[in-house]
């Protein structure tokens, strides 16, 4: 008896430890879809860096039958060139995953700076920054974006560089909009009146404040910049052959649409990703937002 007593303590501890570490979580991240959408993209990610370590073939490597159907030795098949579309898939993360990443941050850094410029300083400033990103909303995303690369030319830093230039007034404009309704705040003002200066206000007050809207923001633009980039490469204004990235693949599966998993897995690799950020970016806009939170945790209760 005393033994069963210990062991009953010692799984209600267990059992405690772990409810405990699952309360600690905030509801909204306890959702279904937010832990899908975290496992996902935490996949990928170990994926893109470990491609080598788990990738069966070398992706560049033409060794094994041409267009041949997914079975033990290659489990996505091969493309016209008999390279393994599982490695190159596998190594596509690292090519795609990294580039999108750092897109979304250098589009979040100008376009939340010159954002919160305009908002904070306004008069010719703010007129000068939202007349430019007026003229960037003026023209089609994808359009716009295919000019720039085919004007700089087809290769993967230059539709990188596209995708910026048609991201960036997004978050200018957010930026903008937060910054105009805090910049009036008494703690703004009354640090301005201690003498700070302008730029320490916009650095210390102000921007802390913008940081959350902001963020949500570019995680749910993850999976939009991503399909822009995999778009440009679709269209031959990306990345260029043999290199192993994802809208390349599922263009290249177009010449040969009888053999269908030489688009199928690429395209599923950019659908998953998408998806995981998306969710993962609605889940921290419910987490953001107090409403929203109270109101996940009523319905937990």
């Amino acid at each position: 008896m005393i033994r069963r007593l210990t062991e009953g303590r010692q799984g209600g501890r267990r059992e405690g430890r772990r409810g405990g570490l699952t309360r600690r979580l905030p509801e909204a991240w306890r959702q279904p879809l937010a832990i899908v959408g975290g496992v996902v993209a935490f996949a990928w990610i170990v994926i893109a860096l470990a491609a080598p370590l788990v990738a069966p073939h070398d992706p560049l490597a033409q060794e094994l039958p041409r267009l041949a159907p997914p079975g033990p030795g290659h489990w996505f098949g091969t493309d016209q060139l008999g390279r393994d579309i599982l490695s190159r898939v596998l190594y596509g993360a690292r090519v795609s995953i990294p580039l999108t990443l750092l897109l979304v941050a250098l589009s979040v850094l100008i376009g939340g700076l010159l954002g919160a410029c305009a908002g904070y300083f306004g008069r010719w400033v703010d007129e000068t920054i939202m007349r430019l990103a007026d003229l960037v909303f003026a023209f089609p995303t994808i359009i716009l974006a295919m000019v720039v690369a085919a004007a700089l030319g087809a290769s993967l830093g230059n539709a990188v560089l596209a995708v910026l230039v048609v991201a960036w007034p997004a978050y200018a404009r957010v930026t903008r909009g937060l910054v105009l309704g805090i910049r009036e705040r008494e703690f703004v003002m009354s640090g301005r009146l201690l003498g700070f200066s302008a730029w320490r206000s916009l650095r210390v007050d102000v921007l802390p404040n913008v940081t959350g809207p902001v963020l949500v923001l570019a995680t749910l633009d993850i999976g939009t910049a991503l399909l822009l980039l995999s778009g440009l490469s679709f269209l031959g204004l990306g990345a260029k052959p043999p290199s192993p990235e994802w809208g390349a693949m599922v263009a290249s599966g177009v010449d040969v649409f009888d053999s269908w998993w030489v688009a199928t897995f690429p395209g599923l690799a950019i659908l998953t990703v998408v998806l995981a950020f998306n969710f993962l970016g609605d889940t921290l806009r419910d987490a953001l937002d107090p409403r929203t939170a109270r109101a996940i945790k009523e319905r937990a209760i």
